[in-house]
């Protein structure tokens, strides 16, 4: 190959080096404008975040078990918000930093480990307040079943006691509210009658305990599925926000 060749072929790799310098340059500026953008948005999502949960600790209601479980299955819930509103702020580490942001990004920073801290300590506390709503729950339950047996005992005690058409019609206008009670003009009437109630009260006593079983069992099905999710999401939080602490140390 002669020199001339040799001159041009270098001129035209020079000016393809000098030209894809150029765009590279033009690229990072791009990037890093778009830096701050992220960075805006970040602070933005941060500051509803905040305002969001202001708002769940009004009115707060410390010692309630329901509120304090609902109160941090809600939080789990948020956590995205701020998850990511931190991941935009850091983005791009120091570049292009404007001079109140690094004192803010050292609070973030820190704020970071203290929502890591707090999420940790919202496991034990769940746990706590699921165990005691289980127990309040069959508290509950078990009271209103108690009071259905006793109005059904009553009801049997009462039609043990009506061996009379009148003493049967009294008994069947106080437990029928709206009225329309038949009229008992026989002996043979009246034991059919009571037969019936008999057989009706009987089965009522039975649905009662069945329904009381089945509610008791959905209701801590669910509170145990959702304890399980939010104290679940309380750790992978707890972990997400140590690990923006460590890789910002550069903030610290």
């Amino acid at each position: 190959m002669n020199e001339p060749s040799q001159v041009n072929l270098n001129k035209s790799v020079e000016v393809n080096l000098n030209k894809s310098v150029e765009e590279l340059s033009k690229f990072s500026k791009i990037l890093l404008k778009s830096n701050s953008l992220w960075h805006y948005i970040g602070y933005g999502l941060l500051f509803f975040s905040l305002l969001d949960t202001i708002t769940l600790f009004i009115p707060p209601q410390l010692l309630n078990p329901q509120w304090e479980l609902q109160t941090i299955g809600s939080l789990v819930e948020r956590v995205a918000v701020p998850l990511i509103g931190l991941a935009l702020v850091f983005y791009g580490e120091g570049t292009r930093r404007l001079g109140w942001e690094p004192p803010l990004l050292k609070l973030l920073s820190w704020l970071s480990l203290l929502l890591a801290i707090l999420f940790i300590l919202m496991i034990p506390l769940g746990l706590i307040n699921t165990i005691r709503l289980e127990r309040r729950l069959a508290t509950q339950i078990n009271t209103q079943l108690e009071q259905g047996k006793t109005q059904i005992e009553q009801v049997k005690q009462e039609l043990q006691q009506a061996n009379t058409p009148e003493q049967m019609e009294n008994l069947l206008s106080r437990l029928n509210a709206r009225g329309g009670t038949p009229e008992i003009n026989s002996n043979e009437q009246l034991n059919e009658v009571k037969q019936e109630l008999s057989s009706f009260v009987t089965d009522a006593e039975t649905n009662i305990t069945t329904q009381a079983q089945t509610t008791k069992s959905t209701r801590s099905l669910n509170l145990f599925r959702n304890s399980i999710k939010w104290n679940l999401g309380a750790l992978i939080s707890a972990v997400l926000f140590i690990i923006i602490w460590r890789s910002t140390k550069w903030a610290r």
